[in-house]
């Protein structure tokens, strides 16, 4: 249940990736954390969005979610399995239940 966030694509720049998907998680204000237990004092999507990228991958260390931009940074560059790891955590949002 649930519908899932598809990604129009994703730019890699050093240790930032900002990925652009198909709806916005918030309105015109970002909202950015530091850590998955600032993320985790809120309820709000993009903080259960950034909490989970957090748990998802120990070497993230910012996240920032605008509208349909998510920046996401690392404390070392990324790798393909950390890329598909951190777009999957996005695609399965709003994924309730496995299919």
């Amino acid at each position: 249940m649930g519908q899932s966030i598809v990604i129009a694509g994703h730019t890699v720049s050093g240790n930032v990736v900002m990925f652009d998907t198909d709806r916005s998680i918030t309105g015109q204000d970002g909202q950015s954390y530091s850590t998955a237990e600032e993320a985790g004092h809120s309820d709000i999507f993009p903080a259960r969005l950034a909490e989970r990228l957090f748990q998802s991958d120990t070497g993230i260390d910012h996240v920032f979610v605008a509208s349909n931009q998510i920046v996401v940074r690392r404390r070392k560059a990324w790798d393909d399995d950390q890329l598909a790891g951190a777009s999957q955590v996005i695609t399965d949002l709003f994924r309730f239940y496995p299919d």
